[in-house]
C-alpha cells in the first residue's frame, strides 16, 4: 500500500503520522500560535524531528462555527508558508487542507504534495478533476454541510451505513475522474455528535472493505475533552489512548497536533503486532 508524493513512493504498510500546522487565527486548539515565519519553521522542524512523515497545512479553520475565509485570503496566507517551509526543509511532504480547487492547484504548483479536502469534492465541483489533473494523493473526508452549519446535520438513521454509502459514492466519482491515490477520513467531529463519533470509532474496521488507506483525525477534539470534562489543552492523554484504538482498528495515518506522542504510539502498536 503506497502513495506517490512528488515522485516519492510512501509505504503505508506501517502507520504514519501527519503533523498539523494551522496558520489560522481561530483554530480550536492552536489558533494564532503560528503566525510568523520563525514560529512556523520552529514548529515544522520540531514535527519533522519528532517523526512526522507529512505536514498538513491549513489556512481555513474548519472548527464548528468557524468564520468563512475568502479565497484570496486563504491563498495569501498559505502560499508564502509553503515557499519558506520548502526552502528551509526541501524534503518535507506537505499536505494542503483545502476544499477549493484553485487553492489546491496553486499549492501543488508551489511544491505541495497532497490535497486534504474536508468536503470530498462536494464544496467545489472542480476539485476532483483538478486533483486528477495534478496526479497527487487525495484525502477525502466525510462532512455534511459546511464548517459553519455542520453540527446542525447530525440526524442519521444509521450513522455508519450512511457514511459508508457516502464514501462509496465519492470514491466511485473520484476514481472515474482519474484520481489514483485516495485516502479516506471518517471525519470525527464533523457533522457528528459525541455519541456518533464513538459509534464510528467502535466500528472503524468497517471501512476496510473499501480497500483505501484510512486516516483518522481525533487529536484533542471535543469528543475527547467534553467526555473527560476538560479542555483541548488537557486532552493529550485521551488523544493518545484513542490513537491506539485507531491503530488497532486499521488506521494508516494519524493526523495530530502532538507528533512525538503519536509516533511513540505507533512504535508501541508495531511491537504489539510483531
Amino acid at each position: 500500500m503506497t502513495i506517490n508524493c512528488n515522485g516519492q513512493l510512501i509505504s503505508l504498510d506501517r502507520p504514519k503520522v501527519m503533523g498539523i500546522l494551522n496558520v489560522t487565527p481561530d483554530s480550536f486548539f492552536d489558533g494564532g500560535k503560528y503566525k510568523d515565519e520563525k514560529s512556523i519553521l520552529q514548529q515544522v522542524e520540531k514535527m519533522l524531528h519528532d517523526g512526522a512523515t507529512f505536514i498538513d497545512v491549513g489556512a481555513y479553520s474548519s472548527r464548528p462555527g468557524a468564520l468563512e475565509v475568502d479565497e484570496p485570503t486563504e491563498l495569501k496566507r498559505i502560499l508564502p508558508i509553503i515557499s519558506f517551509i520548502l526552502k528551509e526543509f526541501p524534503e518535507t511532504i506537505l499536505s494542503i487542507d483545502t476544499f477549493r480547487s484553485t487553492i489546491a492547484k496553486s499549492c501543488i504548483t508551489h511544491g505541495a504534495a497532497i490535497i486534504n479536502d474536508i468536503s470530498a469534492g462536494r464544496q467545489d465541483e472542480k476539485m476532483l478533476e483538478t486533483v486528477a489533473g495534478l496526479s497527487v494523493p487525495y484525502i477525502m473526508m466525510h462532512m455534511l454541510g459546511t464548517p459553519q452549519n455542520m453540527q446542525q446535520n447530525t440526524n442519521y438513521k444509521d450513522v455508519l451505513k450512511e457514511i459508508l454509502l457516502y464514501f462509496s459514492e465519492r470514491l466511485l466519482l473520484a476514481k472515474s475522474k482519474g484520481i489514483k491515490d485516495i485516502i479516506i477520513d471518517p471525519g470525527f467531529g464533523f457533522a457528528k455528535t459525541l455519541e456518533q463519533n464513538y459509534k464510528l470509532l467502535q466500528q472503524l474496521e468497517s471501512f476496510h472493505f473499501m480497500e483505501q488507506p484510512l486516516l483518522t483525525g481525533i487529536s484533542r477534539k471535543s469528543m475527547i475533552y467534553k467526555l473527560l470534562r476538560t479542555t483541548p489543552e488537557y486532552a493529550l492523554n485521551g488523544t493518545t489512548a484513542l490513537h491506539m484504538v485507531c491503530l488497532q482498528k486499521g488506521a494508516k495515518i494519524l493526523r495530530v497536533h502532538d507528533v512525538k506522542e503519536a509516533v511513540e504510539c505507533t512504535k508501541l502498536y508495531e511491537q504489539l503486532i510483531a
